[in-house]
This record gives C-alpha cells, sequence and structure tokens, in this order.
C-alpha cells in the first residue's frame, strides 16, 4: 500500500514538472521567435527531452556526425538548455580566443556538485580570485616549466621503477596491463610532489582500486545526466549517475582525508627541510583573510582531487593509445627505435634532454593528441552574456562544448584523418603547429584562460614515460592475441575499451634496468 501511494506521489510530481517544463518551454520559444534572432543550425530534438536522446553512448562522435551535416558552430536545445558546439579550429578560436571572457565559467552539474566537493576545486571553480590563486601554487610548485624541472629526478627515478618491474616480467614471460602500471607509476610521481611519499609502495589490490577508481571518477563525469539538462528532474536521479557519484565521493574523500592527516602527523615527527606542495596549501590556509585569499581544508582536497585523478588517467590513456598504435602500425615502431639507439644508444634510458633531439617521438606524442585526445569533448563552459558569432546569435547562459575529437578527425583540417601517421608533424607548416593551446588544430588540452592546469605536464610526461617504455623495450601482444581491440569508451577522458595487455622483450643492456 506504502509502495502504491509512493508511486502515486512520483507520477503526480513527474506530471507537474512536465507541465512546468511545457510552459516555460513555450514561453521561451515564443519570445525567441517574436525577437527574430538567428540562432546557429543543429538538429530539432524532441519535446521536453530536446537532443539528449540522440546523444548515445558516444556524444562526441554523435556530435561529430552531425557537425558533418550543421557546420561547424551547432545549437542544440539540451532540455531546458541552450548548448553550442563547436567542430572546427575557426569556430574553437572563435569561442576559446575572442569571446574567451564571456565563457570563462562552468556550468553548473552533478559532477562539479557530488564529485568536485561542489566546485571548491580547480577545474570547475567560477572564474576569480580562489580560481587564480589555486592555478598560481599549482604552476609555482606543481605544473609550471620551473616546477616541471624541479620534479625531473622524482620521474626519472620512479620510471626506473617502472621498467624494473617490467624487465622482471619479461623474465617471466608475463603479460603486462599497460594503464594499471602507468597509473601506479604517475601516482606515486605526484605523490612525492604533493606528499613527499610515494602513495603505493608496492604494486597490488590497493593501487589497482585506485585505478579503478579514478577510471570511474573520469567516466562517470563525463555522462550527459538527465537531471544536469532537466533541473526540475535531477531530484529523481533516472540514470542512477548522482547516486554512484556520491558513493564514489566518499570512497575519494576518505583516502584524501587519510592522506592529508598522515602528512600532518609526519611532518610534526620529521620536519621537512624543503616545503612540499600539501605544506605549501596547508600554509595558506592558515593566512589571514586580510593578507590574501585563504583556502579551506575542502579547498585543498578538491585540488587534491583534481590532481590525482586528472594527473594520471589522462597522460596515461594518451601514452596507452600511443603505444597500442604503435603495436598496429610496427613500421612506426621500427623508426621510433632506430632514431632513439642514434640518438640515445643502448647503454643508458632515456632522459629528458634527450627529447628535444627526438623529432619523431615528438611527431608520434602529437599524432596520437591528435587522434586520441585524452579529453574528446573539452569540459563545458557557459556564456555570461549574450553574444554573437560569425553572425548567429547565442543566448546568455548557453552551454559551450568544443568537440576538440573532432577537430582531430576533420578531413578539411588534416589529410587521410583516421590513418596514424606521425609523418604529417614533420614537415610543412604542420611542423609548426604545438598542442599547447594556440593553434586551433590541436588543442588536446583546450585553450584560453580555462585551459587544462596541467598542460606542461601533461606533455612532459606523455613524451618521456612514452619515449622511455619505446626505448627500453620491444613490445607484442600476448600469446593467442590476434587483433587488438581499438574501441573507445566514452568519458572526460577517452579510454581504450579494452586496457591494452602486452609482453616486453628488454632491447637495452642490463644496466639500464637497474632503479
Amino acid at each position: 500500500m506504502i509502495l502504491i501511494l509512493y508511486q502515486t506521489f512520483l507520477l503526480k510530481e513527474l506530471s507537474i514538472s512536465m507541465f512546468i517544463f511545457f510552459i516555460t518551454h513555450f514561453i521561451l520559444t515564443f519570445l525567441s521567435k517574436k525577437h527574430h534572432k538567428k540562432l546557429p543550425p543543429g538538429p530539432n530534438g524532441y519535446p521536453f527531452l530536446g537532443a539528449l536522446p540522440l546523444m548515445g553512448a558516444m556524444p562526441h562522435l554523435t556530435l561529430f556526425k552531425m557537425s558533418q551535416k550543421y557546420g561547424p558552430i551547432m545549437y542544440l536545445k539540451m532540455g531546458s538548455n541552450n548548448m553550442v558546439v563547436a567542430s572546427s579550429p575557426s569556430s574553437a578560436k572563435a569561442f576559446l580566443k575572442t569571446l574567451d571572457q564571456n565563457f570563462s565559467n562552468r556550468p553548473l552539474n552533478a559532477g562539479a556538485t557530488h564529485l568536485a566537493y561542489d566546485s571548491q576545486d580547480m577545474v570547475f571553480a567560477d572564474y576569480g580570485s580562489r580560481w587564480k590563486l589555486l592555478r598560481k601554487l599549482s604552476n609555482l610548485h606543481m605544473l609550471g616549466g620551473k616546477a616541471l624541472e624541479d620534479w625531473s629526478k622524482i620521474r626519472e627515478d620512479e620510471m626506473g621503477h617502472m621498467i624494473h618491474t617490467m624487465y622482471d616480467s619479461s623474465k617471466k614471460n608475463e603479460s603486462i596491463v599497460l594503464p594499471e602500471m602507468l597509473t601506479y607509476a604517475m601516482a606515486n610521481m605526484i605523490g612525492q610532489i604533493i606528499l613527499s611519499r610515494r602513495v603505493f609502495e608496492t604494486k597490488g589490490c590497493e593501487s589497482n582500486e585506485f585505478k579503478d577508481m579514478v577510471v570511474e571518477l573520469m567516466t562517470t563525469a563525463g555522462y550527459f545526466n538527465i537531471g544536469d539538462f532537466i533541473p526540475i528532474l535531477a531530484w529523481l536521479d533516472l540514470q542512477g549517475i548522482e547516486r554512484g557519484m556520491k558513493s564514489l565521493h566518499k570512497k575519494f574523500d576518505a583516502l584524501l582525508t587519510k592522506m592529508i592527516e598522515e602528512h600532518v602527523a609526519s611532518s610534526h615527527k620529521n620536519p621537512r627541510v624543503k616545503p612540499d606542495f600539501l605544506d605549501t596549501l596547508i600554509a595558506q590556509s592558515k593566512q589571514d583573510s586580510d593578507g590574501g585569499e585563504k583556502l579551506t581544508i575542502t579547498n585543498i582536497k578538491a585540488v587534491l582531487l583534481n590532481l590525482f585523478t586528472a594527473g594520471t588517467d589522462t597522460s596515461s590513456s594518451i601514452i596507452e593509445w600511443a603505444l597500442a598504435e604503435m603495436l598496429k602500425n610496427p613500421n612506426i615502431m621500427k623508426r621510433a627505435h632506430e632514431e632513439m639507439d642514434r640518438v640515445i644508444g643502448k647503454q643508458r634510458r632515456l632522459q629528458d634532454s634527450d627529447i628535444q633531439n627526438l623529432p619523431y617521438l615528438q611527431a608520434i606524442c602529437k599524432e596520437t593528441f591528435r587522434k586520441h585526445p585524452s579529453t574528446p569533448l573539452n569540459l563545458p563552459r557557459v556564456s555570461s552574456e549574450a553574444c554573437e558569432v560569425n553572425g548567429y546569435y547565442i543566448p546568455k547562459n548557453t552551454r559551450l562544448s568544443v568537440n576538440i575529437w573532432a577537430i582531430g578527425r576533420d578531413p578539411n583540417v588534416w589529410e587521410n584523418p583516421l590513418e596514424f601517421n606521425p609523418d604529417r608533424f614533420l614537415s610543412g607548416e604542420n611542423a609548426k603547429i604545438d598542442p599547447r593551446g594556440n593553434d586551433f588544430e590541436l588543442i588536446p588540452f583546450g585553450a584560453g584562460r580555462r585551459i587544462c592546469a596541467g598542460t606542461r605536464m601533461g606533455i612532459v610526461l606523455v613524451q618521456y614515460i612514452l619515449g622511455t617504455l619505446v626505448h627500453s623495450f620491444d613490445w607484442k601482444l600476448p600469446n593467442g592475441v590476434v587483433a587488438l581491440d581499438m574501441d573507445e569508451s566514452f568519458g572526460l577522458a577517452l579510454q581504450k575499451k579494452v586496457p591494452l595487455a602486452v609482453v616486453v622483450t628488454p632491447r637495452l643492456s642490463p644496466s639500464a634496468y637497474i632503479p
């Protein structure tokens, strides 16, 4: 009886919500037609839901196909929200450079609320003094050029551990699940910078659980959640997304709380000679408010969450895709080996200083950024004011999504875009293209003031780790695996649907594998 009453109540509430939505939608549609504003072209969508049902499991691919029909700037009604999608270098430049300031904030969504401590982090925070402080501290102590030089020894030591482990596996002819190995190494690199210690002493259940949590977060946060686009239905959580986010947040919060508490306790027992990044954040939280912006413990947890998740998963996925493409194209692997043997030799491991002398490795990295960008759809932005782009009217509070994946596959920009061909970046105008956000043909990290804070770090990690792995080993698929699965799994980061498992064979002097 209680269940029947509850179901009746839900149906009544849903009916009222839908009635309110239709009335609001009718009024807004009438007003927009009355003012004769020319919106960009796009699909009509469905009543109440708009284009949401059209997105499917692979929104980046769906939006790419739509752009081929409607053009590089599209307008979609997504529930009660306006959304505009840019799918070409010129349209991306118009939004992310010319109109950068107008699109400097993020729209509210469940991921920001339930995963990112209610937008208290760097990724989702409003553009303002708090966000600027978090970016400044992160660049100064971890993500900027000088900071990256300062922790080069940490990268070198951790890669020593990683290739030594892989070397031992090769002697036993054991296959390696590459993304698990990469996450373990990268989490330990980041842990040493932030906490002055490795997060995982040994690879195993704990590190694999962390990897699963990171993938779940990046996948869940990328979902097109009905409640984000039809707020009056958010409380129903029709897809169960918010329940999953809340559960995952509890796990991460417990892990981050433990990290901070152990760090504070250890600093009292053994004061550090040089403060690490967490020391810097904690010091900022104790600063008097009249002396500058003051951080809260929630801000600190949120920033750590950004760095440990995006810092491991995005770079890991790029390296995994690069090696998968090289396994599919053995000639590319052969050319990379030849270049490295000529520049580095076989008596030692690759060093950071070698990368500038390895143009083919750099071209492989750029080609992977193009074909497999870690973030297929940039994190959404929202217009603060109404504006005009290419003669089209963009209303206030319109969500902006730049289809980075589509730009990399655009046949008007790239010759044979589906082919993995590093040579395209070795000569001509393409050789000058850089992935740091100024060349809109290649913006894997976004562009403008909300460009990914870890752009420099991402490029350094991908080049150094990929280069070290390729130089150190010959690669093949495990026995019995005939074809390499290259299917994608959509999320904030574009994962390989089937994690890459490989068997490696050492190709350097044995002394190069000693950590």
